[in-house]
Parts: C-alpha cells; sequence; structure tokens
C-alpha cells in the first residue's frame, strides 16, 4: 500500500518509510547530538554540578512526554499534517531559545519546548502507520523506521562534535533548525492529509477523556505501555550516564562520539533483526527473549565490575553491555508500540498520544533520579537496567497471558 501524496509521482513505500523515519529520527537526532556538549554545557552554565548538565536530555524528554499526550488527539480532530506543522515551528523556537541561552535554566526551558514540539514528529508518524496498516505489517513497518531511529545515534554525536567544534555547542541548535526545516518542506511537498475530514473527531473534553478511558482500560494496551516504560527506561537511564561514564570512568571523552558510532551501529541492527523475525516468531516472543538476555548481560556486567577488572577488560565489559541496551530497544520499542495500538485502530492518534506519553514521562521520572545517582562508576547505570528488565520480563508473562485470551 502506497502513502497518499501531493505530487503527480506516486510515492514508493520506501519513500514512505523515510520519510516516517525522518520524523522518529528528531527525537534521537536531538538527544544525541547533544551528548558531546554536556561537558562543555556543565563548563559554561554549571561548573559547581556538572552532573546536572544530564538534565539536557532528560528536560527534553519530559517536554516530548507533555506534548505526546496532545499531539495525537489533536491531530484525530485537525489532520495529521496541520499539527506536524505546528509542532515544527515549536520545535524550531525551542531551539532558537537554545541558542541564545544565557543560563542553564533557560537552556532547560528550551529543551522542555523543543521536546513539546519534536512530540509532534514523533506521535503522529506513528498514528500515521496506524492509519494506513494494521497487525504484523505494522509492526514491520516499525521496525525499519526504529532501524533509523536506531541509527541516527550512530551519526548524531559524530556530527554534535563536529559543529561543536567549528561553532560551540550552542551551533548544534542551528543543526536542529535545519533538520526541522528540510522534513517539514519534504512533508508538505510530497504527503497528502492521510486522515480524511469525515474520519477526524471533535477535540471535545469529554470524548478526549473516554478516548483515554478506553486506551487506558484495555488491559493488553495498559500492559504494553507499563512494559514500554520500563524499556524506554533502560534506554533514558544508559543514555544519561553515557557520556559522563566514558569522561570520568574510563577518561575517554575524546573518543566517545566514534565509540557511540560503533555501539550504535551494531546496536542498529537489533530493528533489522526484528523486521526480518516478526512475522515468523510474533512480536511477544521477540520482546520476551530481548528481557531475558538483558536480564543476564546486565547481571554479569555488575559481577564483573564487583569483581574489578583491569581498567582496559572493564570498559569493554562496558562496551558490549551499554551496545546491548541499545539493541534491547530495537527488538522491544517498536513490538511494544504494535502491541499496544493493535486494539486501538478506532482512535489510532489518541491512542499513540497516550502511549507515547505515559511512556516516555514515566521512563524520564525513573531515569533522572538514577543518572543523578552517578558518582564515578557505571555501577547505577547496570543496576537500574536491571531492574527494569526483571520488572519488564514479570509483565511480560501475564500481557502473553491477554493476548492469548483476546485471540
Amino acid at each position: 500500500m502506497t502513502a497518499p501524496l501531493s505530487a503527480s509521482r506516486p510515492m514508493s513505500q520506501a519513500e514512505f518509510i523515510a520519510m516516517m523515519a525522518m520524523m522518529v529520527a528528531t527525537v534521537a537526532f536531538s538527544i544525541d547530538a547533544m551528548l558531546p556538549g554536556l561537558p562543555h554545557i556543565a563548563e559554561a552554565l554549571t561548573p559547581d554540578a556538572p552532573n546536572r548538565a544530564q538534565l539536557i536530555i532528560t528536560s527534553f524528554l519530559m517536554g516530548l512526554g507533555v506534548g505526546t499526550l496532545m499531539a495525537g488527539p489533536l491531530s484525530d480532530s485537525f489532520g495529521r499534517k496541520r499539527i506536524i506543522l505546528i509542532g515544527a515551528v515549536i520545535y524550531v523556537a525551542g531551539a532558537l531559545l537554545g541558542m541564545i541561552a544565557p543560563s542553564l535554566s533557560t537552556l532547560l526551558a528550551a529543551r522542555v519546548l523543543q521536546g513539546l514540539g519534536a512530540a509532534a514528529f514523533r506521535i503522529v508518524s506513528i498514528a500515521i502507520i496506524r492509519d494506513m496498516f494494521s497487525g504484523r505489517e505494522m509492526a514491520r513497518l516499525m521496525s525499519f523506521v526504529m532501524t533509523v531511529f536506531a541509527l541516527t545515534p550512530a551519526m548524531a554525536p559524530l556530527l554534535g562534535a563536529g559543529i561543536i567544534t567549528l561553532a560551540g555547542w550552542r551551533g548544534v541548535f542551528g543543526a536542529f533548525v535545519a533538520f526541522a526545516g528540510i522534513l517539514t518542506l519534504w512533508m508538505g511537498l510530497r504527503l497528502n492529509e492521510p486522515l480524511p475530514a469525515e474520519r477526524r473527531r471533535p477535540f471535545r473534553a469529554r470524548p478526549l477523556i473516554a478516548a483515554i478511558t478506553e486506551v487506558l482500560a484495555n488491559p493488553v494496551t495498559r500492559l504494553a505501555i507499563l512494559i514500554q516504560t520500563l524499556c524506554m527506561t533502560t534506554l533514558f537511564t544508559s543514555l544519561s550516564m553515557v557520556q559522563p561514564i566514558f569522561e570520568q570512568t574510563f577518561d575517554r571523552a575524546n573518543s566517545f562520539p566514534g565509540w557511540f558510532f560503533v555501539m550504535a551501529l551494531v546496536a542498529g541492527s537489533g530493528s533489522f533483526l526484528n523486521a526480518r523475525l516478526i512475522m515468523r516468531l510474533g512480536m511477544e516472543r521477540m520482546v520476551g527473549f530481548a528481557l531475558g538476555a538483558q536480564i543476564i548481560l546486565s547481571c554479569l556486567a555488575i559481577a564483573l565490575w564487583m569483581i574489578g577488572l583491569p581498567p582496559q577488560a572493564q570498559f569493554a565489559v562496558f562496551l558490549v553491555w551499554q551496545t546491548s541496551v541499545f539493541f534491547q530497544a530495537g527488538l522491544t520499542l517498536g513490538n511494544l508500540n504494535a502491541l499496544a495500538m493493535a486494539p486501538m485502530g478506532a482512535i489510532a492518534g489518541t491512542a499513540a498520544s497516550v502511549v507515547g506519553a505515559v511512556a516516555t514521562i514515566g521512563s524520564v521520572t525513573l531515569a533522572i533520579p538514577i543518572g543523578q545517582m552517578f558518582q564515578g562508576t557505571p555501577l547505577p547505570s547496570h543496576i537500574g537496567v536491571l531492574v527494569a528488565v526483571l520488572l519488564g520480563s514479570a509483565l511480560m508473562i501475564r500481557l502473553k497471558q491477554q493476548v492469548a485470551q483476546t485471540v
């Protein structure tokens, strides 16, 4: 099935996937391009409390979660493209504020604003996919989209480091403006409105509350949201601490973008592997396998750190473990999104918003205190991830039972 388009030349499925992937990648780019700038921001704006620079990541994610709650319902009422365009304006305004922010508090406010705008790119793209596909075919497309989402971090820190070298950390915000402009222009020229007027829902408080209640009342969707929250916690916890661990634990700040590129590139194969296996094994088995493997690897990483290996060996263990967390995201997030959205076809936009908002805000709320526990070792990250995947595995057993009952 091809996407609706506004030009005479038909849009291929490859172009449609690329466009949706670039929308989702806005989030990854906005997070990971900032990672090399954290020590520079800490030195410039919060030298007495360098750990607070991690909030540059989590403040964006908090804004993303809040914006996610509204972007879907608004797109259900006013159309997908219009809300994406409004989100782009908000995102660019946040980026411009970040370029001139005189203090950390102003910069954090700019990042929240960016997150609010990025929510439209992220959540409405998922709703567009749900408008046009369903079931395992939707999961397959989401896996391809998540492959780009996973590969974006491979390039983003290298790009961010290059921009910082040429223009300082504020120059990264200029790249955000350019990225959003290109994406918005592409969408405006090539994609017609996927949600016709006759399928839109009035934006009123009572129907919105009813739709949110419907989403949270469905046991499959509710469990999938909780598990996704925990899986995102593992991702955000490790992301918030990975640069400080490279810098303070292993004294490898200069090589961080290169190593991050390698880890993200290897981990990006997780989404590709998922896309290859999902039709054969199913979403529940893929998620269960990923969580089980992460439990084993996290236990092993904690044990090896406690033993006290030589520095080179400790660094190698950390690289493998960090890559496994990224790899796990490729095997879980797309599938859990599809599981949560599967019963929600009639209210896809609202459902996508509730799923994304609850999972993002919940995971950020968990990741912030874990990240602030960093004191020079990766143990808080290891332990935080282990607890999250243990809980996720327990909930996954219940989710499988619920799915079996609905078949």
